[in-house]
């Protein structure tokens, strides 16, 4: 199998990420986005939507979407479960993982595309002060997560699964790429932000 990936972009780094915790290994294939890489029309054939990552089967078959992507690789590799091992938590770690991708990643997303990085590609028409509130909703979650973490380990319950994934790649990627770090005082956010980066998953991918 072939992953296309391009450095640190998060949803490919939510991908390897993944993998790693499932010990498997497949080919890295680098699609520079810098050059458009992920728009030529010989990649809109493995996904029309062009982003990464894309998995490609060894048969020539794709798979794009980070979640998509984890769910054939769980439905191939069930051990570790990453995914929830009953109805209940299947649907729980489930609507933990689409809360994060609407309300938080949506808001980074807007706060990135009206950004000085994106800026400077002079790609897009900016719209400052969506940024502005897309900025103030990013940091009303953090605080609305850092609260539920005083209550649970992990944010879908007591062990580590793909809505950890989700929020530590949306959090990394918000601080380095974004300016938009969680604040300090966030105790329980960073506590959860500590432990996961311990995982020989996360460390790998650094």
């Amino acid at each position: 199998m072939k992953l296309y990936d391009y450095g640190r972009a998060p949803n490919p780094r939510r991908v390897k990420i993944f993998l790693a915790e499932k010990g498997v290994e497949v080919e890295l294939v680098n699609c520079d986005m810098t050059k458009r890489e992920h728009k030529t029309p010989e990649f809109l054939k493995k996904n029309p939507s062009g982003k990464i990552p894309v998995l490609e089967l060894d048969d020539g078959r794709c798979l794009a979407e980070s979640v998509a992507i984890c769910r054939y690789i769980e439905a191939m590799h069930p051990e570790p479960n990453l995914m929830g091992r009953d109805p209940f938590e299947m649907g729980h770690i489930e609507m933990r993982n689409r809360q994060i991708e609407t309300e938080l990643w949506s808001q980074i997303g807007v706060s990135w595309v009206n950004g000085p990085v994106v800026g400077a590609m002079g790609i897009y028409k900016q719209i400052p002060a969506a940024k502005e509130a897309s900025d103030v909703n990013v940091h009303a979650y953090y605080e609305r997560i850092d609260k539920e973490l005083g209550e649970s380990t992990y944010i879908a319950g007591d062990r580590f699964t793909i809505v950890d994934i989700t929020l530590l790649t949306a959090i990394d990627f918000a601080t380095a790429m974004v300016g938009l770090k969680p604040k300090d005082s966030l105790a329980n956010l960073w506590r959860w932000h500590a432990l996961v980066c311990e995982r020989d998953s996360v460390d790998a991918q650094e």
